[in-house]
């Protein structure tokens, strides 16, 4: 049976979006997505992020800084009952042009492939218009751009929903 997703924006949704985040001491989430990510759980969501990481191929990091990052804020969801499905990241610098790197759709679509995600019953989470491009590039058209992250200019975005944090995405979702 296919499954219903919630793919999330790292930086700018979870986090808050500090310049080529790599330093366990200089995470902090945001205000309300432990609590929102109990809540998607609980109404059946799987929950993947998708996050671009381009500070890997710049040089700025390394692959397994990220790693170490990761595993730690992984951590810290299943210390709160929170199940994290998967995370894919991109590793290239914008300069690469490779496929996965949103707002291309890439990495959507090998979750898609790995997990047999229902797309149009998923929803994408981001802060930026790059994350909505992408999602809707792979077959998902319930997008919300939170507040939080990115400048947004609402008039020329493509996404669905705007909200000011990612916990206002309750009101949202499966309403």
């Amino acid at each position: 049976m296919p499954l219903k997703t919630i793919f999330l924006d790292r930086d700018g949704v979870i986090n808050k979006d500090v310049n080529y985040l790599y330093k366990i001491d200089e995470f902090i989430f945001i205000d309300g997505v432990i609590k929102t990510c109990q809540l998607l759980n609980n109404l059946g969501y799987r929950i993947i992020i998708i996050t671009n990481q381009s500070g890997i191929g710049r040089g700025y990091f390394t692959e397994n800084d990220f790693q170490i990052l990761t595993q730690w804020m992984l951590k810290q969801f299943q210390q709160n009952n929170i199940q994290i499905l998967d995370l894919f990241h991109c590793p290239h610098s914008p300069k690469q042009e490779c496929y996965c790197r949103k707002p291309k759709p890439g990495m959507f679509n090998k979750a898609k492939a790995k997990y047999n995600i229902d797309m149009e019953k998923s929803w994408m989470i981001g802060d930026s218009e790059r994350d909505i491009e992408a999602a809707k590039s792979a077959g998902i058209n319930n997008t919300i751009l939170v507040r939080s992250g990115q400048k947004i200019d609402e008039s020329k975005s493509n996404a669905k929903f705007f909200i000011e944090s990612i916990h206002d995405s309750i009101n949202i979702i499966d309403n």
